[in-house]
C-alpha cells in the first residue's frame, strides 16, 4: 500500500519562519537593537555540541548576535550559576538556553529556575509555564514552549485548522507532553485534548478517536498504524536511539510506526518534521523578547 499522507515538511515551514524573522531582526537593528541569543554548554557531549552549533549557525544567518558560554564537565554549581547570573544581567543577551542534559553532579532544576523568565528561550521556566496555565484568552507576552509551539505552527502553516479538533498527545514529559495541551486548549487554537502515556490501559482505543496524534513519549513505534483513524494528522516528535546490531551504528526511531503514513491524511516525518520547527521557534522566542525589550525602552 502506497503512502497517501501529505507530508508536513518542517524544513519548508521553518524556512518561512526564518525569512520572517530576518525581516524582524533587520527592523530591530534599524532601531539600534540586535537580538542576542546565548547558549550555556557544560561538558563536551558531541550531540549537544552539534545541536548548539546548529542553533548558533542558524541564528547568525538571520542576523542575530550569537553568544556561546562553555564550561568544563567538572564545573561546579557555583560556576554554572555565575554564568547564568552574567547572562541575566547582560543587555546584549535577550534569550538563552542551558543545553541539557547537564552533568549528574549539578542541580538542573536550580540552574533552570535561576534563568530570568524574560530571557527563557525554551519557554519552560516555571514562571512562564505558570503564566501559560493562567492565560487562556489574552495575548501572551511571555516565552512559549518551543516544540509544542512548533507542532501547532507546522499544522497551521500547512492549512490545517485545529479548531474543534480532538488531539491525542502521547507522553507526559515536561518538554512536550505537559505543555502541549496548555497551548492547544487556548481559545485562539480551541482544540480538545486527551493525554495518554505508558500508564494508559486503553491507549489504542483513544488514539483511534483522534483527529490529530502527537507522538512525544520517546517510545519506539508506540503508535501503530492500526491505531490511526484514516485521514488523521500524525506528528512524530519522539526520539529513541538504538544501536544497529549489524552495523554497530546508532539509529533513531520515532514514536509512530512507519506504516501509519499509509492511513494518515497528514504526517510529519522524523527527522525533518517538528525538529527544524523547534529551532525556528526558539529563535522566535528570542526575537520576541528583543521586541518587548525595545518597546519597553521606547
Amino acid at each position: 500500500m502506497a503512502q497517501t499522507a501529505k507530508i508536513l515538511d518542517g524544513k519548508a515551514a521553518s524556512a518561512s519562519i526564518k525569512a520572517e524573522l530576518t525581516e524582524r531582526v533587520a527592523a530591530l537593528k534599524a532601531r539600534g537593537v540586535t537580538p542576542g541569543i546565548a547558549t550555556v554548554l557544560v561538558g563536551a557531549d558531541p550531540a549537544s555540541q552539534l545541536y548548539v552549533g546548529m542553533k548558533h549557525k542558524q541564528s547568525k544567518a538571520i542576523g542575530m548576535n550569537s553568544i556561546q558560554k562553555e564550561l568544563p564537565a567538572d564545573a561546579t554549581q557555583e560556576q554554572v550559576e555565575a554564568v547564568i547570573d552574567e547572562l541575566n544581567a547582560d543587555p546584549a543577551c535577550h534569550g538563552y538556553i542551558v543545553q541539557l542534559p547537564l552533568p549528574k553532579h549539578l542541580d538542573t532544576d536550580a540552574i533552570l529556575e535561576r534563568i530570568d523568565p524574560a530571557k527563557d528561550a525554551d519557554g519552560l521556566h516555571p514562571t512562564n509555564l505558570g503564566k501559560l496555565v493562567l492565560n487562556v484568552n489574552g495575548q501572551i507576552d511571555t516565552p512559549l514552549p518551543c516544540t509544542p509551539r512548533g507542532v501547532i505552527e507546522l499544522l497551521l502553516r500547512n492549512g490545517y485548522d485545529l479548531k474543534g479538533k480532538h488531539v491525542v498527545v502521547v507522553g507526559r514529559g515536561v518538554t512536550i507532553g505537559r505543555p502541549m495541551p496548555l497551548l492547544l486548549t487556548r481559545r485562539e487554537v480551541n482544540a480538545t485534548v486527551t493525554v495518554v502515556h505508558t500508564g494508559t490501559p486503553n491507549m489504542s482505543e483513544l488514539l483511534k478517536q483522534a483527529d490529530v496524534i502527537v507522538g512525544a513519549a520517546g517510545a519506539k513505534h508506540i503508535v501503530k498504524a492500526a491505531d490511526v483513524k484514516p485521514g488523521a494528522a500524525v506528528l512524530d516528535v519522539g526520539v529513541t536511539r538504538e544501536t544497529d546490531p549489524e552495523t554497530g551504528k546508532s539509529r533513531i526511531y520515532g514514536d509512530i510506526e512507519p506504516a501509519a503514513a499509509e492511513v494518515a491524511g497528514y504526517i510529519s516525518p522524523n527527522p525533518g518534521g517538528v525538529g527544524p520547527m523547534t529551532v525556528a521557534l526558539l529563535m522566535t522566542n528570542v526575537v520576541e523578547a528583543a521586541e518587548r525589550a525595545a518597546a519597553a525602552k521606547a
